[in-house]
């Protein structure tokens, strides 16, 4: 899962190039997720045009010579605006709007930096490439290099260039990749992760004398799709995790306006050697023991969490590392959400075992359902 697209996105690309209504695609025109689909890597890690909503998101837990923790979130979204530009010699007809998140949680000093981004296609502004892992965003970047990743970002406080290697080939989630959301026809998105990527690179704080060298595990989801939330949808609840016992465990869990789950709600379980395992909302029990209140947005959150898996004797305990990973996004996509790095601990078949991950909460400051 990841986050919306709302209708302020579309008063972005109204303010950056109007367009008369006529111009705009009608959202039945675009492919929908409705199969299983044959999949191809590395090339589907590139972008998918033909369907409205695309994102590539990665978090990472990493650490640095002294031991001290750090989390980032890296997500770039695409968001079609209309099937085919006006004057496709043209690179500057709008046919595509482009929006990127950048975080780092500093736990050492309790800090969260947030910055965002949007663009239209155009020379050196933004775009992403089919056939190939090549998205960007001014000089934020993501980009297949070999067998590994690079990522690049920096705002006016923090700077960080890393590289990503993977440990595990990607795992299809829900039916062959295809992530149901819904019972109706295309309420879906395709949805491929790579769960275990080992990271080396830096990160310089502004007015540092040199950066510091980072090491750690990093997570990269990629999803598409054209008709996802519901109108009795409010938001979800989505945990990406990594257990010391060598699996990555992913769930999400719709919420409904009326306090229930989507039945379609899952996850996958990875074991060590990248075996990925469907587990349905019935498998996954996730109790919420406490809340944050945002000084913010004034949006309470859960901010622990107890995730038990019945048949697997699995029991996990889950806190944020910082409480405040809040982002307001009034510059981009105009969602606010908590977005964090997290840290637990619990037993599984009887053995101890320790967990570093992200947690995703939409829906807790306004409702998301029926947006995108």
């Amino acid at each position: 899962m990841k986050r919306p697209f709302l209708s302020t996105l579309c008063l972005c690309a109204l303010a950056l190039c109007p367009l008369s209504g006529a111009a705009w695609a009608d959202p039945g025109a675009w492919q929908q997720a409705l199969a299983p689909r044959a999949w191809q890597f590395p090339g589907d890690h590139g972008a998918h045009p033909a369907y409205r909503t695309e994102w590539w998101y990665f978090t990472g837990n990493l650490t640095d010579g002294g031991g001290n923790r750090y989390g980032y979130d890296l997500t770039f979204f695409r968001e079609g605006i209309r099937l085919r530009p006006a004057d496709p010699r043209s690179p500057w007809s709008l046919r595509d709007l482009y929006l990127a998140h950048f975080t780092v949680t500093d736990v050492a000093k309790r800090r969260f930096f947030m910055d965002e981004r949007v663009s239209r296609r155009g020379p050196g502004l933004a775009g992403a490439r089919t056939g190939s892992l090549d998205v960007h965003l001014l000089d934020w970047s993501a980009k297949q290099e070999g067998k590994k990743i690079s990522l690049r970002a920096r705002s006016s406080r923090v700077e960080l260039s890393l590289l990503l290697t993977p440990g595990k080939p990607p795992v299809l989630n829900g039916e062959k990749g295809l992530s149901r959301k819904g019972p109706s026809p295309g309420q879906a998105s395709y949805y491929v992760s790579s769960t275990d990527l080992r990271t080396e690179g830096s990160l310089r704080e502004a007015g540092a004398a040199a950066p510091v060298v980072l090491r750690g595990v990093s997570w990269f989801d990629h999803e598409f799709g054209s008709n996802q939330l519901a109108a009795d949808q409010t938001g979800w609840d989505w945990f990406g995790l990594h257990l010391s016992d060598g699996r990555d465990l992913m769930f999400y869990a719709l919420r409904r306006n009326d306090g229930t789950f989507e039945p379609a709600s899952s996850g996958t379980m990875v074991d060590a050697r990248g075996r990925g395992r469907f587990l349905p909302l019935s498998a996954v029990r996730v109790e919420v023991l406490d809340h944050w209140r945002s000084p913010k947005s004034g949006a309470s959150y859960p901010s622990r969490w107890r995730i038990t898996i019945p048949t697997g004797h699995f029991d996990l305990l889950l806190k944020p590392v910082l409480a405040d990973q809040e982002l307001v996004t009034e510059g981009s996509t105009g969602v606010t959400y908590w977005e964090g790095a997290v840290e637990g601990r619990g037993t599984s078949e009887g053995l101890p075992i320790t967990c570093t991950g992200y947690v995703e909460l939409t829906g807790y400051a306004g409702r998301l359902g029926g947006l995108f």
